[in-house]
């Protein structure tokens, strides 16, 4: 059965197609959620609060399509206001940092972390609008509909998140040379 058919019940009342809808969804919601949030008990709890909501929304939602996107923006914005609300440093388990870290071959696991960490620091938009680029993949104007900002505003949070983050990795490469030249 297509998404659209399980959406077309689920608007029906059937719990079984909405069950469905949400298990083809949540890793996508949880995986937004996680990047934005940086720890797995929000992202869960986030995932949980978007599904329900969804379900109070159903009628409003025309496609499959749609839905992926009325996700993406559900998530996204509830993680900027979250953010908003949260004291700007949390620290987080060891046991959590580790769980972030990527498996990828032929990474750089020390880099990986750091750029993790560098997004992190970002304000909320700007966050927002980086994990939409890179972790999701879509592009300035899809990011734009999704964040409700102008095109303009979302090019602006990456080219200036893309320089912050370089010239932090400049600074920490410059400080670690002289440590090493002394």
């Amino acid at each position: 059965m297509s998404l659209d058919e399980q959406l077309a019940k689920a608007r029906a009342g059937d719990l079984a197609a909405f069950g469905d809808l949400v298990r083809a969804h949540k890793r996508s919601v949880y995986s937004l959620a996680l990047r934005m949030l940086g720890r797995r008990d929000l992202a869960e709890d986030m995932a949980q609060e978007v599904f329900m909501q969804l379900h109070g929304k159903l009628q409003s939602i025309e496609s499959s399509a749609h839905l992926a996107f009325w996700l993406r923006k559900v998530t996204a914005h509830r993680a900027i206001d979250q953010l908003r609300r949260r004291p700007p440093v949390e620290m987080t388990s060891l046991n959590d940092e580790a769980q972030l870290v990527s498996t990828v071959d032929g990474s750089d696991p020390l880099l990986q972390r750091q750029l993790r960490q560098l997004v992190l620091n970002l304000s909320p938009p700007a966050r927002a609008v980086v994990m939409l680029r890179y972790q999701e993949d879509l592009d300035p104007l899809e990011i734009a509909k999704t964040l409700d900002m102008p095109v303009n505003t979302v090019k602006s949070h990456l080219k200036r998140s893309l320089e912050t983050m370089r010239q932090e990795i400049l600074g920490q490469v410059e400080t670690r040379r002289e440590g090493h030249s002394t």
